[in-house]
């Protein structure tokens, strides 16, 4: 996968490959933002990010704010949606989990909260084209 990453995909098998592709170049520590309106994909593309490492319990942690999945590699997944004030981040130890270089993190909703995040990062776009397609941006912060 090459950085900045554009394409338009015309379905969710489209989506899922895109997802695959990405997943080949995640290693532990890294940190990957997902930013996109409701329904435009972000939780789907975890969930198939997940699936290539035998994790297929994923669900959207919109009212856990986060939820941790094993099976060889460590997935962290955030949902900052909810989230009101960054005391309630700071009271989850979202500090602890962000120095963690054992596990993959994956946060939606990144803007909420954009000072808490640290400077290297992976950041996905959603944006919807129509009912079927999203345009899926992908660039790495270093």
């Amino acid at each position: 996968m090459v950085f900045p990453f554009h394409k338009i995909v015309n379905s969710e098998a489209e989506t899922s490959l895109v997802a695959k592709e990405f997943s080949e170049i995640l290693s532990p520590g890294k940190i990957v933002l997902l930013n996109g309106d409701l329904g435009t994909g972000k939780t789907f593309f975890v969930k198939n990010v997940c699936a290539q490492f035998g994790i297929v319990n994923v669900s959207s942690p919109s009212f856990s704010i986060v939820n941790e999945y094993h099976n060889g590699k460590k997935i962290i997944h955030f949902d900052f949606y909810r989230i009101k004030k960054y005391e309630e981040l700071y009271d989850i130890g979202i500090d602890d989990y962000l120095m963690n270089k054992e596990a993959v993190i994956f946060i939606e909703w990144p803007d909420l909260f954009p000072d808490i995040i640290p400077n290297n990062y992976f950041k996905i776009d959603f944006k919807f084209v129509n009912n079927s397609s999203r345009e899926i941006t992908i660039l790495r912060h270093e």
